[in-house]
């Protein structure tokens, strides 16, 4: 894989000048913590909905599956349209309606209706702020390179991802105490915090200036089809583009599975609110392999090892899954080896697709990844449910394990 060669140490050094960055880094610390602690706001308001039901993991799922639908029907087309509006401009209106919609939360919890109703609003809220984040995540990562010298972009894509997974450790660790804490404080504590991460990160947008030029062609529909093909046409262009965009897929497709096994791990380990721990531990990995990339550069090439890597915490999992402490170590493997993939290959991705394909590209890029992301959410747990843990490990494990050879 042909990256451009960087001087690290220099790169962080300017990277903490660059003032746009650090808005956008900024905001990102906020959005991310918004996103992982709603997701334990939903788990905890299922778990407090149905504390009857012997496994929540099924609701969970169809929370999940929630999340993904929004990706299928409008991720590609999101991004043609992030390549037409200004990109500050998504972030920050993206993140002022995702707080709006938890804050619809409270109004719905004092109206008491009946768990599968308030069920199926969690479901319809899901939604909303999913199709909100179909236009913020290629905004997000088509404004990197917008404020990032080329030669930067590798520290920059490592700071990125360590911050999205110490998000991770900040949100889905620290969640479940933050939300009892908020809830003892303020009986709608609890949606105020995930609400005011997101407005915390709209604040810190309104400052940024991404320089960019803004196509003025009216968006018809036939317009709008010709830019997806475009799209397409970049990556079948050019195959190592094609090729990560299919590795993504598939990293990201194993890593919304092992969302769904550590709940149910968590339930049998843990308490199923508590899954983020092991998740944090994960999160801790990727942190640790963003470091790798940005002081050691030749672990860039690493990506085909970080698979082997996966493949074998995978592996691990399946053997010691009623363990805990082994639990956590196989979750801070995954989380390195996941770090070696996905960093490298996103930085090739921007550094290869022309300026004014980016949204196309990462717009197509988070659709194939939320089309792929579906099955296992949606089958995941039914499997675990019937051949057990170790088996669903093992097959991811194998999975993994093509990956690195292909």
């Amino acid at each position: 894989m042909n990256l451009t060669q960087s001087q690290p140490c220099a790169n962080r050094a300017s990277l903490w000048q660059n003032r746009n960055f650090l808005l956008l880094w900024l905001a990102q610390v906020f959005s991310q913590i918004g996103d992982k602690v709603y997701l334990v706001l939903m788990i905890a308001l299922l778990d407090q909905q149905f504390s009857d039901r012997e496994s929540i993991t099924p609701l969970v799922s169809g929370i999940m599956v929630a999340f993904t639908i929004p990706a299928v029907l409008f991720g590609s087309l999101a991004g043609v349209f992030v390549d037409r509006w200004r990109k500050q401009q998504v972030l920050l209106v993206t993140n002022l309606l995702r707080g709006l919609f938890v804050l619809l939360l409270i109004p719905v919890w004092w109206l008491g209706w009946s768990p599968w109703g308030n069920w199926l609003f969690l479901l319809v809220v899901t939604f909303a702020v999913s199709t909100l984040t179909q236009f913020f995540a290629p905004a997000e990562l088509a404004a990197i390179p917008l404020i990032v010298p080329k030669e930067q972009l590798l520290s920059a894509n490592s700071l990125y991802t360590t911050t999205m997974m110490g998000s991770l450790i900040v949100g889905f660790a620290l969640g479940d105490p933050l939300l009892n804490a908020a809830s003892r404080a303020l009986p709608q504590g609890r949606e105020l915090v995930v609400a005011g991460a997101y407005w915390g990160a709209a604040l810190l947008l309104v400052g940024l200036r991404a320089p960019e030029q803004v196509p003025t062609t009216v968006h018809t529909l036939a317009q709008m089809w010709q830019d997806l093909r475009e799209g397409w046409a970049v990556l079948q262009a050019r195959p190592t583009l094609g090729k990560a965009v299919a590795r993504l897929v598939v990293l990201y497709s194993v890593f919304a599975a092992l969302a769904v096994l550590t709940i149910q791990l968590a339930e049998e380990l843990l308490r199923p609110s508590q899954f983020g721990f092991l998740l944090a531990a994960a999160g801790a990995g990727v942190a640790i392999g963003a470091l790798v990339l940005n002081v050691w550069t030749g672990a860039r090439r690493w990506s085909g090892w970080g698979a082997v890597m996966m493949g074998g915490a995978l592996l691990g999992l399946a053997v010691t899954s009623h363990r805990l402490v082994w639990a956590f170590v196989w979750h801070g493997l995954l989380g390195v080896g996941a770090a070696l993939v996905a960093i490298p290959l996103q930085t090739l991705l921007q550094t290869e697709t022309p300026e004014e394909m980016r949204g196309k590209v990462f717009g197509l890029q988070n659709n194939a990844v939320n089309i792929a992301l579906s099955l296992p959410l949606a089958i995941t747990g039914f499997l675990a449910t019937r051949v057990g843990l170790p088996a669903v490990f093992l097959g991811l494990a194998g999975l993994m394990l093509v990956m690195a050879g292909w």
